[in-house]
């Protein structure tokens, strides 16, 4: 399907009402198909994807089959302590628990579907290498595929302008497509709309500490889904702890699709334009992002050498330091004072750092901003000093925002006074409570497939009147 546009008239009632395109509505709809509903999906984009297609495609997953390949020791165990850890144990542990418990058969149930991961990658977070990288285009499509053979009715271009809500119980919403109103009467209704990476309006409400960030994300992630059940009462959480994504290009190019690099995960350092490291670039990207827009405008330089562009990895769009080399966001340099006065740093501290930096590498003193592995607690720092080194311009990107809609474990959005909002469900970004303050490689691909499916399961259940 590629994510074309799909046509066709709107039924007037089904069981199950999906709303939104990304991984999280795909896994929905085909969950809920899967236990016998009557599906409707729209997408008020003209094709599907959402942030899912533009992301760096990581799914975090623990006692895997490429983990086992791999001789990777993981378990449920470690998986979940490493969530709570980088959310700063802000996360609802119902929801960590809920991920955890149910992430094993969700791989499971993906690869069934036949969905495919490459080579596994350490990032922010983890304490082992469990970052699965898959094509998302291709994952999407083929749950959309069986959910079609299911005959789940997928609808592009068409938008929900609000929900129904009669007796306490939320029974459709109002959909428009080509400039014509329909009322849709569901039995469920399942927000899967994302959040509002690209709504300046409500960044400047919920995080104003954004100001510097650049916007990017689905092109419909503007928060829609979001104020259709704050008008019903429905309760958020997060908001605090909206962040950006360290490691984008900030500048208009060509190479720059959305994702960014993350060269410091590899080995590189980051440095401001006073020559100078800023923070332990181990930690979580959205701890770096934060520290990123403390310094001047909000840049700073990946700076690297040639081990670390060995590192690279075309399959994975943060770790593909050769495209960007290629593409020309890379400035190329034989020695690192080169480098910086290519790049506008401060020549005389930048080589500074440098030397220090490998210097407590190479004498096993204590690094002075704490950095001890590569990232999170994999990986064992080493020296820059491989010619040619590289430099790359970071600025921090919200592609994501993280905060959202309170649900309980069966993914029931509830009100501010606590209760369940009848027949109203939420899964993927728009749910809040999962990530705390921190957010953890690949737990957002992830979160979007498995609670999406367990979502998609609950809608259904509730729809044919019958628990779960």
């Amino acid at each position: 399907m590629g994510g074309a546009p799909v046509s066709g008239p709107i039924p007037p009632q089904v069981d199950v009402l999906v709303v939104g395109g990304g991984l999280a509505g795909h896994a929905a709809a085909l969950a809920a198909a899967e236990d016998g509903a009557v599906v409707l999906q729209v997408e008020k984009q003209p094709v599907t994807g959402g942030s899912t297609v533009l992301s760096a495609g990581l799914s975090a997953f623990a006692g895997t089959d490429e983990q086992a390949e791999a001789g990777v020791q993981d378990s449920v165990t470690l998986l979940h302590d490493d969530i709570l850890a980088t959310g700063f144990h802000k996360n609802d542990p119902r929801l960590v628990d809920l991920y955890c418990s149910h992430q094993a058969e969700t791989y499971r149930w993906l690869k069934a579907l036949g969905v495919r991961y490459g080579n596994l990658h350490a990032a922010a977070g983890q304490s082992v290498p469990r970052s699965h990288p898959t094509d998302t285009r291709r994952m999407l499509d083929l749950l959309a595929s069986r959910a079609a053979e299911l005959g789940v009715q997928l609808r592009t271009g068409v938008r929900a302008q609000h929900l129904v809500r009669e007796h306490g119980r939320v029974v459709g919403a109002v959909l428009e497509a080509s400039g014509t109103a329909v009322e849709v009467r569901a039995g469920s209704t399942v927000l899967a709309s994302g959040g509002f990476a690209r709504d300046r309006a409500l960044l400047d409400k919920f995080a104003p500490q954004m100001a510097l960030a650049l916007q990017a994300g689905g092109a419909g992630n503007v928060g829609d889904g979001l104020r259709m059940a704050w008008q019903l009462g429905a309760d958020v959480i997060d908001t605090p702890f909206i962040k950006g994504t360290y490691g984008i290009y900030p500048l208009p190019h060509d190479g720059e699709h959305g994702t960014g690099i993350h060269a410091i995960y590899k080995g590189g350092i980051a440095v401001n334009v006073h020559g100078k490291r800023f923070v332990d670039e181990s930690l979580p990207y959205k701890v770096v992002g934060d520290a990123n827009l403390a310094q001047p405008d909000g840049r700073s330089v990946q700076l690297f050498d040639s081990r670390v562009l060995r590192a690279s990895d075309a399959a994975v769009p943060i770790f593909d330091f050769e495209g960007r080399r290629d593409s020309g966001i890379l400035v190329e340099a034989d020695t690192v004072e080169e480098l910086a006065a290519a790049m506008g740093l401060d020549v005389a501290a930048t080589a500074a750092t440098v030397a220090e930096y490998n210097r407590r590498i190479r004498t096993g003193e204590h690094d002075e901003l704490g950095r001890v592995h590569l990232s999170g607690g994999v990986g064992e720092i080493f020296p820059l000093v491989e010619p040619p080194f590289y430099g790359h311009l970071s600025g921090t990107v919200v592609l994501a925002t993280y905060c959202g809609l309170v649900v309980d474990r069966a993914l029931r959005v509830h009100d501010v006074l606590g209760d369940p909002i009848d027949g109203l469900y939420a899964a993927g970004e728009i749910v809040g409570g999962f990530h705390g303050a921190g957010y953890m490689t690949g737990t957002s691909i992830g979160k979007a497939g498995i609670f999406g499916r367990l979502a998609g399961r609950s809608a259904a259940a509730a729809a044919s009147g019958v628990p779960r």
